[in-house]
């Protein structure tokens, strides 16, 4: 009777507590490719439901009608070899669901790397993300502004991020607008995300980069962009120019609130151009076709003057 009454108090005290617990960031999606997260980690979370039902009402069944009560005195258990359904079922239903959750991996893999669904026809809003320690810097090349730990963004609008890391391997994460993507010192790496609903939202780097990782943050702010042109124009009255000494001033390592700059440091400090994107590998195709042809027409030319 004691042992009944302590797990009705223990099972009570666990939904007290997470009743209280916020909703996942990942399962609270603002945009078409942290969506389609959402939903493959649903699926993953019901597959993993249900096979732990089904082993559980098994584990029963077995337990109710094999009970020692329940078998004669002198009952002994046939020897068996094997079961060729029962070895069929094990490994079959595993390669399955594996196989399964592969293919829907695979496909997600490549919605995500695209411009987001429903946004091909309109022009992406470009952000040169940098990480440093600790800070994010925000360079708007467009609108000619920057923004240090904080993020503005278009609602409606397709986001396109070029992530790259002034100092150790980062990762840029908006939960709720999409996955995580590395930030590496010599290359760019692009991320494609869109925010379909206005509000503020939390980004962090999601990969430990030093003793103040934990702080390593920044706040999104999703608007219309009636309201973003908006911004972008008070910014442009009021916010001070970043020279190249400032800018080398906040790559020192620690914490800094948020700050607005007119100009960008992409102007005096732009970053090396090495992308892991199809851009990258045309980049390196047309070198290697440009440094092919300078060594055939070497060789060429050293032929003729052996002749």
């Amino acid at each position: 009777m004691k042992l009944k009454w302590t797990l009705f108090t223990v099972m009570v005290s666990i939904a007290a507590l997470l009743s209280g617990c916020e909703p996942l960031l990942v399962l609270d999606p603002k945009g078409p490719q942290a969506e389609r997260l959402a939903s493959d980690i649903l699926l993953s979370m019901g597959i993993m439901l249900f096979i732990v039902l089904v082993v559980l009402g098994l584990l029963a069944y077995m337990l109710v009608k094999y009970r020692a009560s329940n078998m004669p005195d002198d009952y002994e258990p046939p020897h068996i070899h094997g079961n060729l359904w029962v070895e069929a079922i094990c490994v079959g239903v595993p390669i399955i669901i594996v196989a399964y959750l592969s293919f829907v991996s695979v496909q997600s893999n490549y919605i995500v790397e695209a411009q987001p669904e429903g946004y091909e026809d309109k022009e992406p809003l470009v952000v040169y993300a940098s990480s440093s320690n600790w800070k994010w810097h925000f360079s708007y090349p467009e609108e000619n502004i920057e923004t240090v730990n904080y993020l503005y963004v278009p609602t409606d609008r397709p986001l396109e991020f070029k992530l790259y890391s002034h100092g150790p391997i980062t990762s840029f994460w908006i939960p709720q607008l999409g996955g995580q993507k590395y930030a590496m010192n010599d290359h760019i790496t692009t991320l494609h995300l869109a925010a379909d609903h206005a509000g503020e939202f939390l980004g962090r780097n999601s990969n430990f980069s030093g003793e103040g990782f934990a702080d390593n943050t920044f706040n999104v702010t999703a608007m219309s962009q009636t309201e973003f042109d908006e911004w972008v124009d008070e910014v442009k009255e009021t916010a001070e120019p970043l020279t190249e000494t400032e800018f080398e001033e906040l790559l020192e390592p620690g914490h800094l609130g948020q700050l607005t700059y007119t100009g960008t440091h992409l102007e005096f400090a732009p970053p090396n151009h090495g992308h892991h994107s199809e851009e990258g590998s045309e980049s390196e195709h047309e070198g290697h076709e440009a440094e092919t042809t300078e060594t055939d027409s070497h060789e060429d030319h050293s032929e003729h003057s052996n002749h």
